[in-house]
């Protein structure tokens, strides 16, 4: 038997009134997803629990069957594990995005105008991350760079009592003054901050973005503060030899602390430039080489959604249904017994551009056996069912375990 689990981050959303009052999973030309659930257990899951940040960690972790209440402690630490940092017991990792803030004198009255500064390529992003360096490290801090606008700063002997550290994918086009850190702990951390205004807004490196017309990264944003916590392995858990593809050093990390075998898929960018296809051959490839479960996380409607690009968002739902769920379905279809799950990890409205707990739509599509199932994948398709699953991390017994 082999097992797809196709995560499409962000998918779930409310009515958009430039759809006609769809959402984008009802306004998207998706005939296999669609196919799939006239045949599938369809229903909705609440994969956040309420009390929690409704992040991709939080949300991905339940998915994938750990209850975030025993294995989370903060995003940025499984971040810091995908890029290799070794993190010490009294060490707190933070998420450091590079963003575009306004050119206002005093940095609290700066807007946030962009969380990725433009998708800032990988190769520039690390030019500035390593000026930076020449700064920052020390002996109580430490900076790395990963993947475009997402890096990683490690606080030697730190603290988690820092207060709120907001994301700035949670506050597009609003003043920071009321997200920045307040608590003293964080002094420190918001000192930095600041400076890297002053460092970064003349760089060689922004100054020709502003040229090409590319919004600049010049701020340094701190935050999903965390410690390491180790994952047990998902083969003891489900005795399944898995793999995880993802653009994202979030689920990659998730991946290599949990044992999976991590792909690097080359042209997957996190967007809906990514190279879909080639994550379709990645799993196809994972699947012939052994695997038995293979997760494909997909960021491109979360990013949309953050973005409110209504119709990116409905294009990249139609990708992923035609670039990624056909072939790997076809290719299945070769190797015997198979069971597929669809779902998004959160919802991320394109009226908040950020992320919600609500419960999201899921299917289970199961190659031996044909199941009630629904005309169409979307939320409301799902809610009419009255299948309810209301702890998100028991899911995935459901997709693997019963029969």
């Amino acid at each position: 038997m082999k097992y797809l689990v196709l995560l499409c981050d962000g998918m779930a959303d409310y009515p958009v009134e430039e759809l006609g009052n769809r959402t984008p999973m009802q306004a998207a030309n998706k005939p296999n997803m669609d196919r799939l659930a006239k045949k599938s257990e369809v229903g909705l899951v609440k994969t956040v629990a309420d009390g929690l940040k409704p992040g991709s960690d939080v949300a991905n972790l339940s998915v994938l069957g750990y209850d975030p209440a025993i294995y989370y402690s903060g995003r940025s630490p499984l971040e810091a594990g995908s890029i290799g940092i070794d993190m010490k017991p009294d060490d707190v990792s933070f998420r450091c995005n590079l963003v575009t803030l306004s050119d206002e004198e005093n940095y609290e009255d700066k807007t946030m105008i962009d969380y990725c500064a433009g998708d800032i390529s990988t190769e520039e992003a690390k030019q500035l991350i390593n000026y930076l360096k020449g700064y920052f490290d020390n002996e109580s801090f430490s900076l790395y760079s990963g993947v475009s606008y997402r890096h990683c700063l490690i606080w030697h002997g730190g603290t988690l009592n820092v207060g709120t550290l907001t994301p700035p994918h949670d506050i597009p086009g609003r003043k920071i003054k009321d997200y920045v850190p307040s608590s003293p702990n964080a002094k420190l951390l918001y000192d930095m901050m600041k400076r890297s205004y002053q460092l970064l807004k003349d760089h060689p490196v922004n100054l020709d973005r502003i040229k090409r017309g590319l919004r600049p990264a010049n701020s340094a944003w701190f935050w999903g503060e965390g410690v390491k916590k180790n994952l047990a392995l998902f083969k003891d858990r489900y005795g399944l030899k898995a793999s995880m593809i993802s653009a994202v050093d979030l689920l990659k990390g998730i991946g290599k602390f949990s044992g999976m075998n991590v792909v690097n898929v080359k042209g997957a960018t996190g967007y809906i430039d990514t190279d879909f296809s080639g994550k379709a051959q990645a799993a196809i490839d994972e699947f012939k080489s052994g695997s038995d479960f293979v997760y494909i996380h997909v960021e491109a409607p979360d990013e949309c959604g953050h973005r409110n690009e209504v119709a990116n968002k409905v294009r990249a739902i139609e990708l992923i249904d035609e670039k990624i769920l056909a072939p790997v379905e076809e290719a299945l279809k070769k190797m015997g017994d198979y069971k597929i799950m669809i779902l998004p990890d959160h919802p991320t409205p394109l009226s908040l551009r950020t992320h919600t707990n609500d419960p999201v739509p899921y299917l289970i599509y199961d190659s031996r056996k044909d199941a009630a199932g629904t005309d169409i994948f979307c939320e409301e398709s799902a809610k009419s069912t009255g299948i309810y699953v209301p702890v998100g991390h028991t899911l995935l017994d459901r997709f693997i375990k019963e029969e």
